[in-house]
């Protein structure tokens, strides 16, 4: 990869060391993967360090970072079955500092295999453990269902990113996620929390698509990204070429977006980072 466009420079801040990121919706054809190859590429671009961890048996991100199947066999399934750790299956992707853990065909059956073994839910998480000393960010690229693979990506990760397509069910669905977040904080995961949405295949000539960005910010207010992804053919075009749409083509309008989504996270990130110390502050003044 060459060097980063200026429009990509311009996004290095300080970011929270070692946070994990689930990036899920239970609905498919909403961006999600691509959401998660793009972001992550758009981090790496400004030389944070960065994990993607391919967590749908479909295996399309690790497809949208040129990973040939043949590479595969020994991918995040291993991981979670005890068959490897995951220093073992770390795949370095075409972009500088982004590694990606691949998803083989055997995750498809890893969800009735994990049914049966000890600590399921919490097995990704005791995997990625020692990573986070590693990467300034994990993401992970969960499969479009509430099963037991997404259940350990949030048990595993400290936010959860949203990709919502701009149609008329999706705030529906949204809801239904957030039960679901809050369930996980409480049951397994308490520092869990909705790190933000992001709405995606926006339309500016559709009405539907403003009636829906209008809804989704007047139910989550602060919580929404103020970038929008847009429908674009560059984004399409770009996984047939195993490329992220940043790489296939970084002046377009898709790429952009992806560019200024990447700002806001860093954003939001820097803002939890002092929070975090402002309170750590505070309890040693408390215990002075």
């Amino acid at each position: 990869m060459s060097e980063p466009e200026p429009a990509l420079q311009t996004l290095s801040s300080p970011a929270l060391q070692g946070r994990v990121l689930a990036i899920a919706n239970q609905k498919g054809g909403v961006g999600k993967t691509t959401t998660a190859v793009n972001l992550a590429t758009a981090m790496a671009a400004i030389k944070k360090r960065v994990l993607l961890i391919d967590l749908d048996p479909q295996g399309n991100a690790s497809t949208g970072l040129g990973v040939n199947h043949r590479t595969r066999r020994n991918g995040i399934y291993s991981v979670l079955v005890d068959e490897a750790g995951i220093d073992d299956v770390l795949t370095p992707s075409m972009v500088p500092y982004l590694d990606i853990v691949p998803a083989s065909v055997s995750l498809s059956g890893a969800e009735l295999e994990l049914v049966h073994m000890d600590h399921r839910e919490h097995r990704l998480r005791q995997a990625l453990q020692q990573m986070t000393r590693t990467y300034d960010f994990i993401m992970i690229d969960c499969p479009p269902a509430l099963g037991l693979l997404t259940l350990n990506a949030m048990v595993a990760a400290d936010g959860v990113l949203v990709p919502m397509q701009c149609e008329y069910y999706a705030l529906e669905g949204l809801s239904y996620l957030i039960k679901t977040i809050e369930r996980v904080r409480k049951v397994f995961n308490p520092r869990l929390d909705l790190q933000g949405v992001v709405l995606t295949m926006y339309d500016s000539r559709n009405r539907l698509s403003e009636q829906v960005a209008s809804d989704v910010r007047g139910h989550f207010g602060a919580t929404v990204y103020e970038t929008v992804i847009p429908r674009n053919v560059r984004i399409s075009e770009a996984p047939s070429h195993g490329k992220p749409v940043i790489l296939y083509d970084t002046r377009c309008i898709g790429a952009r977006a992806y560019v200024s989504l990447a700002r806001e996270v860093l954003k939001r990130e820097t803002a939890l980072k002092a929070t975090a110390q402002q309170k750590i502050h505070d309890k040693d003044m408390v215990s002075a």
